[in-house]
């Protein structure tokens, strides 16, 4: 039976191989970096992070298997083989992002941190609160992540709209796309959610200069930013410099160019700056498995994989 590839940067590979096994005990897996074997038994490699220029070791290798639902860790090697990506697409994945941005925009919404300060001064005092109606969230990305949470948001109340790079439709929500829409779209927006693929058009898209687009008049009074979707979109001098300038006014941040995010980063002690340490789809690794399995399964049966990347879209 042909052999699959765990290749996990930054975690521990013995208790992933320990998932796969007892979901496929008679699967043979091989453990990066200590138990690969022969090269050429490699049929799948089922990836997080792999270093530059390992899966081109694997002559044999018919699938890439991507542990998340970003691929850009995979796509930026540039000797990878011609073979096709595969991204993860999990309920239990989408679930947890939608929790996460929902809490979040909540907490925007509800003015949570303002409230948390005067528990601290305990001071008792009210602020207006806008209802979720009078409130313009908008969702830059519009995959499966961004269609949930664009929808859930919708159903609590909010004025919700959706950016992509290409058109899409989403019943009940208003719709924008390429750079032709991407001025509209800020102008309406005042909750910002990014959750956008990280690609050569997309890197470094959450800057000063689109901050400086996005609606602050609006019920909240300011701008506000939400990234869970990949380090590498936002420019962190830019997001600093956008609230000492008063652009924006409360960022939520989960994802980093460099992670895990350096001690000495400015980030950590804004107290403006929500950083959470790149877990808003911190999905179960029992489900994980089990959508690699089934891809591979569905792949031997004859049938095509299911969510393969476009290498030239980048997601």
């Amino acid at each position: 039976m042909p052999a699959i590839l765990i290749a996990i940067l930054d975690s521990n590979p013995d208790a992933w191989g320990e998932e796969f096994r007892t979901l496929a005990p008679t699967r043979d897996f091989r453990l990066w970096p200590d138990c690969v074997g022969d090269p050429t038994d490699i049929a799948y490699a089922c990836v997080w992070e792999p270093p530059q220029g390992l899966l081109a070791k694997f002559t044999n290798l018919k699938a890439i298997l991507s542990l998340g639902a970003g691929v850009d860790h995979i796509t930026s090697d540039t000797s990878l083989p011609d073979v096709p990506i595969v991204r993860m697409v999990d309920p239990d994945m989408t679930m947890r992002m939608t929790e996460y941005v929902v809490l979040h925009v909540l907490i925007a919404h509800r003015r949570l941190r303002l409230y948390d300060a005067q528990q601290r001064q305990r001071l008792w005092r009210n602020h207006d609160e806008p209802a979720a109606n009078k409130v313009a969230v908008g969702v830059m990305g519009l995959g499966v992540l961004g269609r949930d949470a664009a929808d859930v948001l919708s159903r609590i109340g909010f004025r919700v709209a959706g950016w992509s790079r290409t058109a899409t439709r989403i019943p009940g929500i208003e719709t924008f796309h390429g750079d032709g829409d991407l001025d509209a779209f800020l102008a309406r927006t005042e909750i910002l959610v990014s959750l956008l693929p990280c690609t050569a058009r997309t890197e470094g898209i959450l800057n000063r200069a689109l901050f400086r687009k996005l609606k602050r008049d609006g019920a909240l009074g300011g701008a506000v930013l939400i990234n869970a979707g990949r380090g590498k979109l936002q420019i962190d001098a830019d997001i600093v410099d956008a609230l000492d300038e008063g652009i924006l006014s409360a960022p939520t941040l989960d994802v980093f160019a460099t992670e895990p995010l350096a001690g000495t980063s400015p980030l950590w002690a804004h107290p403006k700056i929500t950083v959470t340490p790149h877990n808003a789809a911190l999905s179960d690794a029992r489900s994980m498995a089990l959508n690699m399995l089934k891809q591979i399964e569905r792949f031997e049966r004859g049938l095509p994989f299911e969510n393969v990347v476009d290498r030239g879209a980048g997601y």
